[in-house]
């Protein structure tokens, strides 16, 4: 159960998409604030916060994509989820550029949903991991000091190593060679699934289960979506990053040692 007072907002202008998304987070112990526009929910917003945000793109009177921009100059740390329709890659990756924390597409599975706002919840209550910095969930964090994670959390074993990589399951939080790559909760899942086994194929149905483990609507052009960004943000600190390799015709695998 979530820690009292704890406050997820809701902005999506479908009336039974926003009811059955508040439903569910009264369910599971949240306090919901639900608004049907952009202007409305950010008028709330300048007088307080909440602790989680989920933004639909498609908003009337102010876009998503907006009302993201907005959040992050008040907040870098506010775990921000985007709701789209919207197929076009542009879309999702600007949302995510921006300062999202994660996204899901329409139809998604409401326990996929929860499952990423309870984990969004735990890594803001936990905090980044030490010198990893806080960064924007774009994964842009050029100029913050950043240091590795080993000797430095309070649970090395949540820690998993595949030569210059390090994930920290109770953070949700990366490193490459000492240096922070801030992932979404999705990315860092399937990335997980891959370091767990070096060397190994992962099928990309392997990886969508791993990602998306309760959301059955999800196909397995996501995981090439992600694979995508997830080599944009290593290669933003390490251009020369080949880490995730792509095996035709069967998935991808992390190569088994050190470059």
């Amino acid at each position: 159960m979530p820690a009292p007072g704890r406050t997820v907002a809701i902005v999506e202008d479908e009336d039974g998409i926003r009811e059955s998304v508040v439903f569910a987070l009264e369910r599971d112990g949240h306090a919901a604030a639900a608004y049907a526009d952009g202007r409305r929910a950010w008028s709330a917003f300048e007088a307080a916060l909440p602790d989680l945000a989920i933004l639909d793109i498609g908003l009337p009177g102010m876009d998503g994509l907006e009302l993201c921009r907005r959040l992050r100059s008040r907040s870098e740390a506010l775990p921000i989820v985007f709701l789209t329709s919207r197929e076009e890659e542009f879309d999702r990756v600007l949302g995510l550029e921006i300062g999202a924390d994660d996204y899901l597409c329409k139809p998604f599975s409401m326990r996929e949903l929860m499952a990423r706002v309870k984990a969004l919840l735990r890594r803001a209550a936990l905090g980044p991991a030490p010198g990893l910095g806080p960064g924007r969930g774009s994964g842009l964090d050029a100029g913050l000091p950043s240091r590795p994670i080993p000797g430095q959390i309070a649970d090395p074993a949540a820690v998993t190593r595949a030569g210059d990589l390090e994930l920290d399951a109770d953070r949700y939080a990366a490193a490459w060679r000492g240096t922070a790559v801030r992932l979404t909760v999705t990315e860092f899942l399937l990335l997980e699934t891959l370091a767990r086994r070096p060397g190994h194929v992962k099928t990309r149905d392997q990886l969508l289960q791993a990602a998306y483990p309760h959301d059955t609507t999800a196909s397995d052009r996501t995981i090439d979506s992600h694979v995508k960004r997830l080599r944009r943000k290593f290669q933003d600190v390490d251009a020369a990053f080949d880490a995730i390799e792509s095996v035709y015709g069967a998935g991808y695998r992390l190569r088994s040692g050190d470059r």
